[in-house]
């Protein structure tokens, strides 16, 4: 049996979901353990030291660190499992029982099992981008982020199919965002994703910070004019005050619809447009991933975070057909 844990925000949840699809569609048994939202229930705050994850001494793409080591390895904020949000999505979750049986307990004697004999656990970290040999895997526990979209990047057409939003409840909040689709069929449409609220804290800023800069989104914006016609941005930003400040003019229109559990339904606006150039964050990884046009320009930044080193030959063997701009605006198309 293959379990995948699903942790961290939407954007983490639908790699480690895709990679869990992956699987059962290589004929594996597979399921998803959601117990890591369980501690949300008394704290409220994620925890720095969770054992499944913090263990690595690498970034979640598998790159050595070249930094001192930054500790946190994760976004400081509150989390919940954002999968039900899609009411529809098939999967099967695992008992407390079957985690067990391949990473030991969480007390004393499961620390004494994976110590004394390790032979007897089957409990994968994810330690590099990518691992040729993690699909083999029959019997394993696999926890990490598995960003790395050249293990699921065949079977992306059945996610498309498998990740439908719900319809929006609130009527006055459903014509809002319709109002938005129609102008972004009515036009070539290119979102923007400017995350600012956590990656500014400062138990964020240092892993997160001074990557999608200004260069790099000037950049962005030039590669898309220069290759559509006439585009129209739509800006998506927890940080309205900044861009509203920073991007005024006909050609930019500021999304600030969806808010809280609602979040998500950007996620659809973006994978509706014509093109997307993403922050280094997975949400909007995932808004230009559910994009189905063939003719889509995917814009992303070079690293995640600041422990990487971008290695381009690497990154487009891994990150195919995506466009990659460094945090001082160079290109590499």
């Amino acid at each position: 049996m293959i379990i995948i844990q699903l942790a961290g925000g939407l954007g983490n949840q639908l790699q480690q979901y895709a990679l869990y699809q992956k699987f059962k569609s290589l004929g594996a048994e597979a399921k998803l353990d959601l117990s890591w939202f369980e501690q949300f229930e008394d704290t409220g705050r994620e925890s720095k030291n969770i054992e499944q994850n913090q263990e690595q001494n690498k970034d979640d793409h598998g790159t050595n660190k070249t930094k001192p080591a930054i500790k946190q390895n994760i976004v400081v904020t509150n989390r919940q499992c954002e999968l039900e949000f899609f009411g529809h999505l098939p999967y099967e979750s695992c008992t407390k029982e079957e985690k067990t049986a391949l990473t030991g307990s969480q007390g004393l004697a499961g620390k004494l099992r994976r110590k004394l004999l390790p032979q007897t656990v089957h409990w994968y970290k994810e330690e590099q981008m990518y691992d040729p040999e993690l699909l083999n895997y029959r019997k394993m526990y696999l926890s990490g982020y598995f960003a790395c979209e050249k293990y699921y990047a065949d079977i992306l057409p059945e996610l498309r199919e498998m990740i439908r939003f719900p319809e929006i409840v609130d009527a006055r909040k459903r014509m809002a965002n319709e109002e938005i689709l129609k102008k972004i069929r009515n036009s070539h449409a290119v979102s923007v994703h400017i995350r600012r609220g956590d990656y500014l804290q400062p138990e964020n800023a240092a892993m997160f910070g001074n990557i999608c800069t200004e260069e790099y989104y000037e950049s962005a914006l030039d590669y898309m004019k220069e290759k559509i016609e006439d585009p129209h941005f739509f800006i998506f930003s927890d940080d309205t005050a900044y861009v509203r400040e920073h991007y005024q003019g006909e050609e930019y229109t500021i999304v600030d619809i969806n808010h809280g559990n609602d979040s998500f339904y950007d996620m659809y606006l973006m994978s509706r447009c014509e093109g997307n150039i993403c922050a280094n964050s997975t949400f909007s990884f995932w808004g230009a991933r559910l994009n189905g046009r063939t003719d889509k320009i995917m814009i992303r930044p070079t690293i995640q975070k600041n422990s990487q080193v971008f290695d381009e030959a690497q990154m487009k063997d891994l990150w195919k057909d995506w466009v990659f701009i460094d945090p001082q605006g160079k290109q590499y198309p």
